[in-house]
């Protein structure tokens, strides 16, 4: 938890010196400042089902990540609205189960890693019309994977404002490095110390994503939205580095099919009880070819305490069957043409809960005025197959 806030101390001075631009005037033609959100959080899990020594050992896992968020505007000459959004975020992780691609303690260049992941998106609404085009681009690079994403999108508002029609298409293009367990490699694979080196290869796996939603006003007090998805995925799509161990006792990597296709649906639906109660629910069905079927519903309810004070507990629960290409430890055989023990594609169920305390802060805070929103948030998490997690975060917001 210290880690959190002296990130965030380290950061603040950016975020500071941004926001002191003068807030955007009406129709402004120039770039001008919106808002900056900083979000820093700390995770920790642990569990018994690690992937990568075949469905047993460690899932210990402790993961540091700031992001930092900054939102221009600026109207055109034709009152059209333009909106940038600049996006960075950087993860800190360590990882037990990745320790043991190599099976000797602190070996393996996976054992500890750095995700940076910058993102810059635009969206031009033109309000007269009710419509909105919109895309962005974005990357994310780690040791073992290195991710470019696109996606462009359109909005459009009924006559009436009240309901509003949005499809956006995604492609993520990545490249996975092919770090197979020690034991499975060659020795052209090896670097001098015999372990992880730079000469391994890469493999290549392609996502394409089709988002459908509409939102509807239906009175002051209620409003509904409704998802839809179409994601095709192709390529390499295991994970290397995961160990399968045969009924035999034999130890194979995870072998899985080079195609996945995954529908979502799913519905929001957002109740305001005065001015003082918000009941926010959510419920998404998803299934894919591989034979996963799942559930998702939860629920959040923001109570305001004050006119600067609000708590909002959450609650979420989610159920999955298992994919067809699953078995635990030494229960695949070789007639078997694909096979998983990673336990993230199993029959399990899961629930997430916890809370959040929103300050709204009209003369700032930190001597910093332009600091107008803080919120701690802190969920826990666990799965009926005994993996446990704890995540807190921090949100400041600069208006």
């Amino acid at each position: 938890m210290k880690k959190v806030f002296l990130s965030v101390a380290a950061l603040l001075g950016l975020l500071h010196a941004k926001a002191q631009e003068s807030k955007p005037t009406e129709k402004s033609r120039k770039l001008t400042f919106e808002e900056a959100n900083l979000v820093s959080s700390y995770y920790h899990q642990d569990g018994n089902n690690s992937a990568v020594t075949g469905g047993i050992g460690s899932e210990r896992l402790t993961d540091i990540s700031n992001n930092i968020e900054v939102v221009l505007l600026k109207y055109d000459k034709k009152d059209r609205k333009n909106k940038f959004t600049f996006n960075i975020g950087l993860d800190h992780y360590t990882s037990a189960s990745s320790d043991m691609i190599d099976l000797k303690a602190n070996s393996s260049a996976s054992h500890a890693d750095n995700r940076i992941y910058p993102s810059i998106s635009w969206s031009r609404e033109n309000e007269k019309k009710g419509s909105t085009l919109m895309g962005g681009i974005s990357l994310s690079s780690e040791f073992d994977y290195q991710s470019y994403g696109a996606n462009i999108g359109f909005a459009q508002k009924t006559k009436n404002r009240m309901g509003e029609f949005t499809a956006r298409f995604q492609t993520y293009l990545d490249q996975v490095k092919l770090v197979t367990p020690i034991e499975l490699r060659s020795n052209t694979n090896l670097g001098s110390g015999g372990s992880e080196h730079e000469n391994y290869g890469s493999s290549g796996r392609n996502t394409y994503a089709l988002s459908l939603s509409y939102s509807q006003i239906i009175n002051s007090n209620f409003q509904v939205e409704f998802l839809a998805d179409a994601v095709q995925q192709s390529g390499f799509l295991s994970l290397p580095f995961h160990r399968v161990y045969f009924i035999d006792g034999t130890v194979h990597q995870e072998a899985l099919p080079d195609k996945r296709f995954k529908i979502p649906l799913g519905m929001r639906a957002n109740y305001f009880f005065g001015d003082q109660f918000i009941m926010r629910a959510y419920y998404r069905y998803y299934r894919d070819d591989w034979g996963i079927k799942s559930n998702t519903a939860s629920i959040e309810m923001p109570i305001k305490l004050s006119p600067f004070v609000s708590l909002s507990p959450f609650y979420r629960y989610y159920r999955q069957t298992a994919a067809k290409y699953f078995a635990a430890y030494q229960q695949h055989s070789g007639l078997d043409d694909y096979y998983t023990s990673n336990y993230d594609l199993s029959q399990f169920s899961s629930n997430f809960y916890g809370a959040g305390v929103r300050l709204n802060l009209p003369n700032g805070l930190f001597g910093i005025r332009k600091l107008d929103m803080l919120e701690l948030r802190y969920g826990h998490y666990s799965k009926s197959v005994g993996m446990k997690s704890d995540i807190i975060s921090l949100n400041l917001r600069f208006k």
